[in-house]
Formats: C-alpha cells, structure tokens, sequence
C-alpha cells in the first residue's frame, strides 16, 4: 500500500544586485540569456531546455545529474509584469517520480545602486521525498548564479 503525504514549505532569498530591475527581469524573460544562469551543478548535462515566457506559457528543463538520474522541472507561468513580477507554478521530478510542486514569485524593484530581487517558493514536497533543505540550497545557488550573470554581462534583449 502507498503512503500519501505533502510537507510544506516556505522560504524567501533576496539578493541587491548591481543592475537595473530592467536587467535583472530580462534575465529571466530571455531563453538565451536564462540558459546560462539556469543551473545548479555545471557537471550534470542539459537534455532538453524550452522556454515560452508568456502568461500561460511553459518552461521546461531535463538533465541528467553525474549518476545519469533525470531531473526533469516543468513550470507554467500564471502572471508576469514586465520589471515587477513573475509568478509561476512548477513542479520536479526524480526519473519518472514527482517529488514536488510550487508557487513561485519574483519581484523586482528599483534600489539607489541597482535593483533588489525577492525570490519567494511555497513549495509541497510529495509521499515522503526527504528535501534536507536541498530545494533552499539549489535556489540560493540560482540566485547567486542570475546575480553574477546580470552584474558581468551587458543589456539583455527581453
């Protein structure tokens, strides 16, 4: 017999980053530009990567970590305000598993020396998936990552 559950969890990362909220969102709109910041570990290899950044829209990502075990997320977006806001709901698979779903937002806004970025997750993980805070670590190195992107590369078409 099966064991359903779902564990909550709640957290929220902010970076100041030394770029406009314009860049910083750009950032994220831009399928070339979310590419090269969009990853944890460099070693795991990129299987298939997509991204429809519209409201409805859909982003998918695969890869295979150094063990050859896909991680696969898919997310839709439900609302986005050019410069302000995206919101979007994903969930993440472990091969063929579903381990969780989210609500995520980001927002934008303007600081004296650049922009400040709020990165919230709701997230439920999924029939006993142990996270040991590895979701909170992964996204901390996400924002790291968009943070040195956006402060060494120049304008980012949207």
């Amino acid at each position: 017999m099966t064991k359903y559950s779902a564990m909550h969890e709640t957290f929220s990362i902010e970076r100041k980053i030394r770029a406009s909220a314009s860049r910083v969102f750009a950032a994220w709109a831009n399928p070339q530009a979310k590419r090269q910041w969009f990853a944890c570990h460099d070693e795991w290899v990129s299987l298939d990567y997509n991204l429809d950044f519209r409201v409805g829209g859909e982003e998918r990502n695969r890869v295979a970590d150094s063990n050859g075990v896909l991680h696969a997320y898919q997310a839709r977006y439900l609302d986005i305000v050019p410069e302000a806001r995206i919101i979007y709901a994903y969930d993440m698979k472990l091969g063929e598993i579903r381990i969780s779903a989210s609500l995520a937002t980001v927002t934008f806004e303007a600081a004296p020396s650049g922009a400040t970025m709020l990165f919230t997750e709701q997230v439920v993980f999924l029939d006993g998936y142990k996270d040991g805070g590895s979701r909170r670590q992964g996204t901390e190195i996400l924002v790291d990552r968009i943070q040195a992107f956006v402060e060494r590369e120049g304008n980012i078409a949207h």
